[in-house]
């Protein structure tokens, strides 16, 4: 990827805020600290959700499923799902139903981005996830990211959920530093000979066709440091928190049973803290050694906000991931003709009849 030209390519003017709240003046000094410590932006690819338009919402769009799947398809099957619960549990008669199945059967069969339900329309939507590095690596978090104040670490308990209830507005005030990083990121595009022709195609013709780019809220993953660079070891998370719960959860129960420490077959609630060998010998003492090892390794994540862990000779980071939107005269840009998609469509729920009663496979 490169930055490209820089300059306006016939687009809006970005509308820009001056901050005034002292919350919100801490946000723009810290973001202000970043620029200047940043250096090169680094592309991870696509990733993809769904947003709607409603009539309640007017020109805007409202992020309905999080921009997180790794290819169009998963988000054309998590809308598919979304729209046969709704026809399930929430139709207000028989006709709403009927609708809903409607766009429901032709997600099974086609790969829809664009389809008008019940007057609400819903696009596939693509967004390109980037970090930025500096001199310090990867970008951690930044001190006024948001943090609970007291760390739950229960596993029971679920993290917050990404883009909940984003609104995408091209034309929403954005402070100085977030006009700056939209305004330089819209010549982004592919241009290295390993990506093939047609993805370098699409890249640009997306600069007219999507000419100004949205930057969505931030999202924060663990990577590992590798001989080639950095690799990701989880998803987009919330908040930096929710990344260092998974974390701790890979190091406790994840990896011991990935790595034979603990069997397979023992009781979930079972992690590197509260296993107990059944029996005993030299063998138990090893194994109960290295799950020491494991569960030390995540108490240090427990000891305040820690963005770098290194375990067994690997570095683990807590990193600050972003993803650009790109916009154009219809609304947010959706999947491109050279985007991979892992899996076809298919059927994914039984068969709903009009009155929302679920009827048994023949």
């Amino acid at each position: 990827m490169d930055r490209g030209d820089l300059r306006p390519r016939g687009s809006r003017p970005v509308v820009v805020r001056v901050p005034v709240e002292p919350v919100e003046a801490a946000v723009e000094a810290d973001a202000l600290d970043a620029a200047a410590r940043a250096g090169d932006v680094v592309v991870r690819g696509p990733l993809f959700g769904v947003a709607a338009q409603s009539p309640e919402d007017g020109p805007r769009w409202r992020v309905v499923l999080e921009v997180t799947a790794g290819c169009p398809q998963q988000a054309r099957d998590a809308l598919n799902s979304r729209l046969w619960f709704h026809a399930k549990d929430e139709a207000k008669d028989r006709a709403e139903r009927r609708a809903l199945l409607a766009a429901v059967a032709r997600l099974e069969r086609e790969r829809v981005d664009d389809l008008v339900v019940c007057g609400t329309r819903y696009r596939v939507v693509r967004a390109e996830e980037y970090a930025v590095s500096g001199p310090g690596g990867m970008e951690a978090p930044r001190p006024t990211d948001p943090e609970p104040l007291v760390p739950d670490w229960d596993r029971a308990v679920g993290e917050p959920g990404i883009d909940e209830e984003l609104v995408v507005d091209p034309d929403a005030p954005v402070t100085p530093t977030q006009a700056f990083e939209q305004l330089a990121l819209r010549g982004l595009r592919y241009t290295g000979d390993r990506f093939p022709e047609e993805v370098r195609a699409d890249s640009r013709q997306a600069l007219d066709t999507h000419p100004d780019v949205l930057v969505m809220p931030p999202t924060f993953s663990v990577v590992e440091r590798t001989a080639d660079g950095w690799r990701p070891v989880s998803g987009p998370h919330a908040t930096p928190h929710a990344a260092r719960k998974s974390l701790d959860f890979a190091l406790t129960w994840m990896w011991p049973r990935m790595r034979g420490h603990i069997p397979q077959d023992a009781d979930p609630r079972t992690d590197a803290r509260t296993w107990a060998a059944a029996d005993g010998g030299r063998s138990a003492d090893l194994r109960a050694a290295k799950l020491a090892a494991y569960a030390g390794a995540a108490d240090t994540l427990r000891t305040g906000r820690v963005n770098r862990l290194e375990f067994q000779d690997v570095l683990y980071q807590i990193v600050r991931t972003r993803r650009l939107l790109r916009w154009g005269p219809d609304g947010p840009e959706g999947p491109r003709p050279s985007d991979v998609n892992s899996q076809d469509p298919a059927r994914i729920h039984l068969t709903l009849d009009e009155d929302g009663r679920v009827l048994p496979d023949e």
